[in-house]
């Protein structure tokens, strides 16, 4: 499938500009003003760092629902790039293992889905106690197997610090550079040695799925310390899932939150193509969490949210673009093995949707978009891919198959034995090529 244009990828091996006094202060229980960490103030340019370049640091303790712990953590500012290609800032934390010694490391990347930077992980971590920000303190319950088992965990913010919700490309970066940056600080214990791993589900996914397709070319420094890559509840096409969630019972308040996150990380303007209602759905979602979507909108559609004339989301020049971008099966083809699993019981969760062409899935996940994107894996070179689909599963009832089922995959990864593959027993999936234009209703 050929590839759509996208913006030039700097250089990994861009040099590096004199990274500012990293020194970390002791562990507190307290944060630092968030503005005051989360910005980069320096006086060199940030395009002069390269990207997983450390900005700053902190070490304070591991905090779950505000509350310390004596587990500590170590937050680092660091360089990274936005969906559009452009340098940014972002922030990830590192958790060491009592039991680990820096030569195994697991980057796991949260499904806060948030359009709102304060419920990002790395400030729950840091004490801050916010509605949307309950998800990654709830994901302790993730990563504290990964601790016990001897893994350094690395957390990213993936969304970056506007809180770019769905923005794809831009999740990978973020999660690519922050293991970049957790090797290169020393506060941290880890380094070039270390062998990393990716997990992830839901959002993510988008993260992991990503990280692991932009590695052999964005991070070839990374690609190669990594083990594989295990992803769950995977968004592939979202153009798929917004026609898959119109008229859900509980996910439908997804739609809003797509449109709102691909305006904002590609800076386009799609208020215009709003209704009335559409721009009162809008105003109130701008800056909440999937907490302020789930179950909120019943019923809600695109149709209800845009102007007649624009009643398919493919007359939308400036949205049909911005979703091509974010279409994972339009990416390349990781070179690590994967485990891949996906729910299928949505109506368990109100959806009760099988569109053409697309058909069901766990809810808000499209299940033959996403055996697709492994047969595609298979297809394109990648015969280390395992897939799992839970047919009696939905969405938020995977995790709890997948997320056990995912360590042991990891274990067996680092332990160097033979990844496992599903090729050739994958059953057919969905087209996922890129969006056609559709003209005005």
């Amino acid at each position: 499938m050929p590839l759509p244009p996208s913006p030039p990828l700097p250089s990994p091996r861009a040099p590096l500009a004199e990274e500012p006094n990293t020194l970390a202060p002791p562990p507190t229980t307290a944060t630092t003003p968030a503005d005051a960490f989360y910005t980069y103030d320096g006086s060199t340019p940030l395009s002069a760092y390269a990207p997983g370049s450390v900005l700053k640091t902190r070490t304070l303790r591991y905090h779950v629902v505000g509350i310390p712990t004596p587990v500590t953590a170590i937050q680092l500012l660091y360089r990274t790039t936005d969906a559009q290609g452009r340098p940014s800032a972002n922030v990830t934390t590192v958790v060491r293992s009592l039991v680990g010694d820096g030569s195994k490391a697991v980057s796991y990347q949260s499904f806060y889905d948030s359009l709102d930077p304060e419920d990002g992980p790395s400030r729950a971590i840091a004490g801050n106690v916010t509605l949307g920000g309950l998800i990654p303190n709830a994901e302790a319950l993730f990563i504290a197997p990964l601790l016990a088992k001897g893994y350094d965990v690395v957390i990213p913010d993936t969304e970056g610090q506007r809180a770019d919700f769905a923005a794809g490309p831009e999740y990978g970066t973020n999660t690519l550079d922050s293991i970049r940056a957790a090797t290169r600080s020393p506060h941290t214990g880890l380094g070039s040695g270390t062998r990393f791993g990716l997990m992830g589900y839901s959002g993510g996914a988008i993260a992991t799925g990503w990280a692991a397709a932009l590695a052999p070319r964005y991070a070839p420094d990374v690609n190669s310390r990594l083990v594989g890559f295990a992803e769950g509840g995977l968004l592939v096409a979202p153009a798929h899932n917004l026609k898959y969630v119109d008229g859900s019972l509980t996910w439908s308040g997804v739609i809003p939150m797509a449109i709102i996150g691909v305006a904002r990380s590609y800076d386009i303007d799609l208020k215009k193509y709003m209704s009335s209602y559409g721009l009162e759905v809008y105003a109130k979602l701008e800056h909440g969490s999937i907490t302020d979507a789930l179950g909120r909108y019943p019923g809600l559609t695109w149709k209800k949210m845009a102007k007649a004339e624009y009643a398919d989301p493919n007359s939308v020049p400036e949205f049909l673009a911005a979703v091509n971008k974010v279409n994972l099966g339009s990416a390349a083809t990781p070179t690590v093995p994967g485990l891949i699993a996906q729910g299928n019981a949505g109506v368990l969760e109100g959806t009760f949707n099988s569109p053409p062409g697309i058909g069901t899935g766990d809810g808000v996940m499209v299940a033959g978009d996403v055996r697709a994107l492994a047969r595609q894996y298979c297809a394109t070179g990648n015969s280390a891919i395992s897939y799992d689909q839970y047919d009696l599963l939905s969405h938020v009832g995977a995790p709890v198959v997948w997320a056990p089922t995912a360590l042991g995959w990891l274990d067996d990864r680092f332990a160097g034995r033979p990844a496992p593959s599903d090729c050739g027993r994958i059953p057919a999936g969905n087209s996922l090529a890129p969006e056609k234009p559709a003209p005005l209703s």
